[in-house]
């Protein structure tokens, strides 16, 4: 027999299956979580507003550091003394320039991802990002990804803008996919992700990985991208008396697919295209709805040869993409250099 929760209303009992309770207690959850994103972003589109007409108002009057400092100094004393915790030092009114001056001319899209980053977040833009195709894709999965600073320290340092936009894309989606939905698919799965979240220093076994990646799933998600669901790992699927195992089960709401992943620890191979062609005839034949599209494979594995995937995928009509993961922050020299970044801001403070 199911256990039950047992909930009063108006004087009478009401009984509810675990089942039911599990996804009104994940829906409240969502709820709450997306409602503080939203006044969280709200919050920060409101400060660096303020920033930003700070920011102009000191450009328009032609301040440089240099003989504008007596100004710029006299300025952040008398603001201080009428706003003393906002963070109006010489310094900071400084940046609030930096960030007028570098934006104003750049176009909507990028104005509103930088708007609802925390001023800390923007900071880092400012004093580690150079152009401004590298400022938009790092400000965009920082918004996205719902990065914290450090996160975001991370990303820049690892210089994952160079990563994503200089990788080869290694899919069948453009020919096994509808064109529109190809372009999506396109969008939506990387060729490379980063799994240094894991905190792995050694090597690890296939169920291992899985293991880490279920206990961990929320951020695991997040690198994903926006969009997915977590159904759940080695899903099972039953056809002709035999039983199949899909590593982790996912549903993407944009595409309206079943997305499966199957975890390698070594290098790509082509037998691995063939397994997941056979999960994704099954999960269409088995557990696709009518409303929804086509199952996409993703083989996630340790390296890549992009010809050796080229050539495995040629005559495949199952839309499947071979993307690589990234063990990173385990790597000393990469440690070391960011946690002295991350203290030397602590001592530092955000603001003078």
């Amino acid at each position: 027999m199911s256990k039950h929760i047992q909930k009063h209303d108006m004087g009478s009992n009401v009984k509810i299956k675990d089942l039911d309770y599990n996804e009104i207690l994940q829906q409240a959850v969502a709820e709450i979580r997306t409602n503080r994103t939203l006044v969280a972003k709200q919050i920060n589109s409101a400060a660096n507003s303020m920033y930003w007409n700070l920011g102009k108002l000191l450009s328009e009057k032609k301040l440089e550091e240099g003989y504008g400092s007596g100004v710029v100094k006299q300025l952040s004393v008398d603001l201080k003394s009428e706003f003393p915790d906002m963070g109006l030092s010489p310094r900071n009114l400084w940046n609030m320039k930096r960030f007028y001056e570098r934006y104003y001319q750049q176009n909507t899209k990028l104005l509103q991802s930088v708007a609802v980053l925390p001023w800390g977040h923007n900071l880092l833009l400012l004093d580690k990002i150079k152009t401004i195709e590298e400022v938009m894709f790092y400000a965009n999965e920082a918004v996205v990804k719902g990065w914290s600073r450090d996160l975001l320290l991370n990303a820049i340092k690892m210089d994952s803008y160079s990563r994503v936009t200089n990788q080869l894309k290694t899919h069948n989606f453009d020919t096994a996919l509808p064109e529109i939905s190809a372009e999506y698919a396109n969008e939506v799965f990387k060729s490379s992700y980063n799994l240094g979240f894991l905190g792995i220093t050694e090597p690890v076994k296939e169920l291992e990985l899985e293991k880490r990646l279920i206990a961990k799933i929320r951020a695991f998600v997040l690198e994903l991208g926006k969009g997915f669901s977590f159904i759940g790992n080695q899903y099972r699927l039953e056809y002709n008396n035999k039983e199949y195992f899909v590593d982790m089960l996912f549903f993407h709401r944009g595409l309206r697919s079943l997305v499966a992943i199957e975890l390698k620890i070594g290098s790509f191979k082509a037998e691995y295209v063939g397994k997941m062609n056979l999960y994704l005839s099954l999960l269409d034949k088995l557990e696709k709805g009518e409303s929804e599209n086509q199952s996409i494979g993703i083989i996630l594995c340790a390296d890549k040869d992009h010809l050796d995937v080229e050539i495995a995928l040629q005559d495949i009509n199952k839309p499947i993409g071979v993307a690589e993961y990234q063990l990173l922050l385990p790597k000393e020299e990469l440690q070391t250099l960011v946690l002295n970044e991350i203290r030397t801001t602590e001592n530092e403070g955000e603001f003078e």
